[in-house]
């Protein structure tokens, strides 16, 4: 007799074949494949009889909680915090005004309908984001995607989407005190700040230079192990730290984001999140209990109307404070309306710490069912609402915006101050984290070690040492790393009112090495005397070896900055690379070809310099055959007659442009066009010795009434002159692509020692 089949495997494979046939059947009926899992969830649920039910939902949950996991980690490696830094001050506004205005009303709506407060609290959330998924499939059916509006809503998207990993954390440890104190509230979320800087910060130095130093090894087997043991490892110092699991998988992902190997990380680990998200979106559907959701309908009615009208407006509101015309602030917030993965997410975190109800669930699916189908009639019908708007608003209040809006475009700050203020902040704060973090780590994971070894003082002492020698470089940056002495001389003398502020900068940056200085010190002795000689001694001390340690401290920046932009580094260098590339292919097939001027052609009589063909189609004319006669290297002031055979230069793509050109303007037929090239003339490329002095300070023009030759292109240090104008000067070592009759060629090359 066989081995008994776990139930873990028949669940997987239940669950998986149902989710199977629901893609395929929301594929064929073009709808987002998250509702199919949904219901593929519902199908194989305790709730629905009609088919095998799985037999251990605890197995399922393990699943799920792995497929969120995976699926925050793959949303992190789409996210880049630079990505968030560049969606622009419009988005960001709207996303805060909406995000604040839609959880207080959601809140509110919940204590209307007699909620508790962590229903209510839970429900604002669910609010807080608008579908990705669901938005970008309409603007791709309705064909949206390049307006200018629709920039603004993936922005706004963005914001979203790392404003409700916060709202996450946040809602988890407030489902924990089970209370709000505010005061806990705003340490949490400092704790949070704290810890984001310190994993970003240090996850930036350091994972890059680590996926560099193995990158011989990297193929796409062990670079899928490494990301996935990498987001793992953060997941599990988020949740020692006391944070979601999903914060942990999210920061990994977003820290990878910003590597060279982000895309390829992305690619391999597509499959797996599309498996684990499907169990994961499978287990939110066996959570469907229909008659809960038929006794909830009027409940689940109302927030529809509040998701679709507050969503609506909230986020219009925002696009107009933002400073966006009436219009495209209508586009954006019908755009809006409704929620997404995001939701269920929330409402699964919810339901999995037992702080909300059973029924909030069933409510979320619901909503998010008919904002699914709502939300292509609403963008469609933007146009129409902008129109009624005009109509019913005063006159007064529409100017008002427009102004507003037009004004608010214009806004320009050149503020002197700036430069200073930026770099001040972000240099304190930065280096402030670091200080922390290094000594906190070795207060709470070094100094209990050396405790063991060494008794008394000498383990705190050496700590304290240890701390100080991390530390250091970061002390001297809050002082040392400002703006550079030009700019401080310039405020200086530009006006005495400047000086105070100059000053002030200065004594802060002083007095908050002090405080670092006081603080390390504080975390392994109590002496305060102590600690403020040890901080002037360091301050001289500071000043004194300021060279070192501004060396040392650049070193430092100058590897986190190339850790940051190494991705954006290295794509510029690919893009340079095909460009030079398609270039050097271009002239590399340069040739020549016959075509004939046709009878009824607009241009005859015309002279060439008057049509411009070199600029607009970017080609030459080597001859001109005329009967019996040719005229080489025709100038400017050459015109073209019915029947001429004209010899053109240029690649095949730039020949073919030309020769469609000739064809709609004339009626000669096609085939009186394909005349074979005149045997005299030839294309060649020669280079311009280093060490000849016959060709110094000549020109392309001086080439063309020596030889009648044309000079097409001029290649100098890897770098191409396409067509260079005749007075463009002629340098040793240039590559020349050269066209003329082979005799003149010969003469030529002859003439000026060419190779």
């Amino acid at each position: 007799m066989g081995e008994h089949l776990p139930t873990l495997i028949t669940d997987l494979g239940l669950i998986l074949c149902v989710g199977a046939v629901t893609t395929l059947i929301f594929k064929r009926i073009n709808q987002p494949l998250v509702l199919g899992y949904i219901i593929a969830g519902f199908l194989v649920s305790p709730h629905f009889s009609f088919i095998p039910s799985i037999a251990d939902e605890h197995n399922v949950e393990i699943w799920a909680k792995i497929g969120v996991i995976f699926l925050l980690f793959s949303l992190g490696l789409e996210f880049s915090f630079k990505k968030l830094l560049n969606v622009g001050g419009s988005a960001s506004i709207t996303a805060i005004v909406e995000i604040f205005c839609i959880v207080t009303v959601g809140y509110f709506a919940g204590r209307f309908m007699n909620w508790s407060t962590m229903d209510s609290v839970f429900l604002g959330g669910i609010l807080a984001s608008s579908s990705t998924t669901i938005i970008i499939r309409a603007f791709d059916e309705l064909g949206l995607k390049r307006k200018k509006f629709a920039k603004v809503v993936f922005g706004i998207l963005i914001v979203e989407d790392i404003v409700v990993i916060l709202l996450m954390v946040m809602l988890s440890t407030m489902a924990v005190s089970q209370h709000f104190n505010g005061g806990e509230m705003v340490v949490s979320f400092i704790k949070l700040g704290f810890f984001l800087a310190v994993w970003f910060i240090g996850g930036i130095f350091i994972i890059p230079t680590f996926l560099r130093s193995i990158k011989n090894y990297l193929d796409d087997e062990t670079l899928l192990v490494i990301s996935v043991g990498l987001c793992l490892g953060m997941v599990y110092i988020a949740d020692s730290a006391g944070f979601s699991i999903e914060l942990g998988a999210f920061v990994m992902g977003s820290i990878l984001a910003e590597t060279v190997y982000a895309e390829k990380i992305e690619h391999n680990f597509e499959s797996v999140k599309n498996l684990f998200a499907t169990i994961f979106f499978i287990s939110i559907g066996m959570m469907i209990d229909p008659v809960s959701m038929y006794e909830h309908k009027w409940t689940i009615l109302i927030v529809t109307l509040i998701t679709i009208l507050g969503k609506l407006l909230f986020t219009a509101i925002g696009a107009i404070i933002s400073g966006q015309p009436l219009k495209q602030s209508v586009q954006v917030g019908m755009s809006m309306a409704q929620i997404g993965e995001f939701a269920f997410i929330v409402a699964g975190l919810g339901l999995s710490l037992g702080v909300t109800s059973d029924f909030l669930f069933p409510v979320a699916i619901g909503v998010s069912a008919i904002t699914t189908f709502t939300t292509p009639y609403l963008i469609k019908s933007s146009e129409v609402v902008y129109n009624i708007l005009i109509k019913i608003l005063p006159q007064k209040v529409i100017k008002g915006i427009e102004s507003y809006s037009s004004d608010t475009q214009r806004i320009h700050d050149d503020n002197k101050w700036k430069k200073i203020i930026i770099q001040t902040i972000s240099t304190i704060s930065i280096n402030s984290v670091i200080i922390i973090a290094i000594t906190l780590i070795v207060e709470n994971y070094f100094l209990p070690f050396l405790m063991t070894w060494f008794t008394g003082f000498g383990g705190s002492i050496i700590s304290l040492v240890i701390t100080f020698i991390l530390c250091i470089p970061f002390i001297w940056a809050i002082i040392g790393s400002k703006p550079k002495k030009e700019i401080i001389n310039e405020f200086w003398d530009e006006s005495i009112y400047n000086r105070a502020p100059l000053i002030a900068i200065i004594s802060i940056r002083l007095t908050l090495v002090v405080f670092c200085v006081i603080f390390i010190y504080n975390q392994f002795f109590s002496s305060k005397i102590a600690s403020l000689i040890l901080a002037l001694v360091l301050l001289i001390t500071m000043y004194y070896l300021s060279k070192y340690f501004n060396q040392f401290y650049n070193y430092i920046q100058t590897k986190f900055i190339f850790n940051l932009n190494e991705r954006e580094i290295i794509q510029k260098k690919n893009e340079e690379k095909k460009k030079k590339e398609k270039f050097q292919y271009t002239w590399d097939n340069t040739h020549i070809s016959d075509m004939i001027v046709p009878q009824n052609a607009n241009f005859i009589g015309v002279p060439l310099g008057d049509l411009d063909w070199r600029t607009k189609f970017h080609i030459n004319i080597a001859y001109i055959k005329r009967g019996d006669r040719i005229l080489q290297t025709p100038n400017s002031e050459s015109a073209l007659y019915p029947f001429d055979k004209i010899g053109i230069i240029g690649n095949d793509e730039q020949l073919q442009k030309f020769e469609r050109y000739l064809q709609i303007i004339g009626e000669t037929p096609p085939e009186d066009n394909e005349i074979k090239n005149t045997d005299n003339f030839t294309l060649q490329k020669v280079v311009v010795p280093k060490d000849s002095s016959i060709l110094e300070n000549k020109t392309v023009g001086d080439i063309k009434d020596d030889s009648k030759a044309i000079v097409v292109s001029i290649e100098r240090d890897g770098k191409f002159i396409q067509n260079p104008d005749r007075n463009a000067e002629i340098k040793l070592g240039d590559y020349l692509t050269i066209v003329a009759d082979k005799k003149s060629l010969k003469s030529l090359i002859q003439k000026y020692e060419l190779k």
